[in-house]
């Protein structure tokens, strides 16, 4: 789907959205190790675990804009480092988990016997996936557009079915961005580091999760993506054939989702209400593990990609899109690099004709291009030498509430180009 930006209306109203936060982290001892106490925030609707007893997930409000978004990330952390502190434990602030003994030692989350299927869904993922791979900690960023953006934009479109021209919308965002998610990994990347106890030489990787020994199904998967009933079908497809277990098996970069309940009957009855980008690693550089300018960037993302046509979405270029994502997360690929530089040169050409006020983002993405100026270049020039005990006293600084790598700091090439509010 294309959208018309010089229509003042879609230009207004594309400035406002709506986003959320999903951040992972996990808990540790005071030697590097992980925790094995019980999850302490039981009952805690924005302070949750996933697979690991020992995990920790921020989930934050839906928000309009990043500042307050970042503002409650900080106040979440400020619980949870309190309670953690009486625990005798910390935060770890990787997307790489810290020192890992046995597998079978790595505690698989417990949850009550009202929710026995979460149990039996863990045990499962534990035996077809390992436990190791489970400990890798993320940021989805959960993004909508404000009701009246999509207002505008079915007011032109020629279209007389509201529900489905904002399926249909969405939709179609999720194949660009899934193109395109190459390039978020890319400007995300902040996992070059890892401890040897996990069995892979990870220096050659600016994000592990996201290279080809993280998080993902042991197939690509191929989706349809003609219509929202084709998209869950084509889903559906997979989990009949047993590849699949459920949608939430289901690891690939974006993911559209209904309102509450994140079911395939869900979405296709209630419809698409946002959109979920997957591929961001825990940036270790800011106590709240996302600096503001990378959300403000995504929102400037998914303008953009609404103004690009539409290109063919077949197997091949699926698998192309995967690969793509894979490569980004190589250190040192010369040729995303180069791709990279193109992409965000037409994505400030188009924020500085309808959108200016994101140009201050774009040059903040485009500085970390120079050398030595990415995140995990960054974090890797710091954290190589000693991952586990610089790693700790990162995570003891963040809960005196700083609220960035203090050791790290002089080595931001932001904070020469744009006043970072962290």
């Amino acid at each position: 789907m294309l959208i018309d930006f010089d229509n003042a209306k879609i230009r207004k109203y594309g400035q406002r959205a709506e986003f959320g936060i999903e951040r992972e982290s996990l808990r540790v001892n005071n030697n590097g190790t992980l925790a094995g106490t019980p999850h302490p925030f039981p009952g805690d609707r924005q302070i949750d675990r996933d697979f690991c007893e020992n995990q920790i997930e921020i989930i934050t409000d839906v928000f309009t804009d990043a500042d307050t978004l970042i503002s409650q990330l900080n106040d979440i952390h400020d619980k949870i480092d309190e309670k953690l502190l009486q625990m005798n434990e910390l935060l770890w602030c990787f997307s790489n988990p810290p020192v890992i003994g046995r597998e079978e030692d790595i505690p698989v989350a417990v949850f009550g016997e009202e929710l026995q299927c979460k149990n039996e869904y863990r045990a499962y993922l534990a035996e077809k996936y390992g436990k190791k791979k489970m400990l890798f900690s993320g940021i989805h960023f959960n993004f909508s557009f404000s009701p009246q953006f999509i207002d505008a934009a079915f007011a032109i479109s020629g279209e007389n079915d509201r529900r489905a021209f904002s399926d249909k919308l969405y939709l179609s965002l999720s194949e660009k961005l899934v193109r395109y998610s190459w390039l978020a990994v890319f400007l995300t990347a902040a996992s070059p580091v890892m401890h040897s106890s996990f069995g892979i030489e990870s220096n050659r990787f600016s994000s592990v999760r996201c290279s080809k020994y993280g998080y993902w199904n042991d197939f690509v998967p191929v989706l349809d993506y003609s219509s929202l009933d084709a998209y869950v079908s084509s889903i559906e497809k997979l989990v009949s054939a047993g590849r699949l277990r459920s949608v939430t098996e289901l690891y690939y970069p974006v993911r559209v989702k209904p309102r509450g309940d994140n079911s395939l009957e869900a979405l296709r009855q209630k419809g698409i209400n946002h959109i979920e980008l997957r591929v961001t690693d825990v940036n270790p550089l800011s106590r709240t593990g996302i600096f503001k300018e990378d959300i403000e960037f995504f929102h400037l993302l998914m303008l953009y990609l609404l103004s690009l046509p539409e290109q063919v979405s077949d197997k091949a270029s699926q698998l192309e899109a995967i690969e793509n994502v894979k490569q980004a997360a190589v250190f040192g690929n010369e040729h995303i690099h180069q791709k990279a530089m193109t992409v965000l040169s037409d994505i400030a050409e188009f924020a500085e004709k309808f959108f200016p006020e994101f140009m201050r983002t774009v040059k903040f993405q485009q500085s970390k291009l120079l050398p030595g100026r990415s995140y995990a270049e960054l974090v890797s020039k710091y954290f190589s030498g000693d991952y586990i005990g610089r790693g700790l006293s990162l995570a003891r600084a963040y809960r005196r509430r700083e609220k960035q790598c203090v050791n790290c700091s002089v080595f931001l090439p932001q904070r020469n180009i744009i006043q970072t509010n962290i």
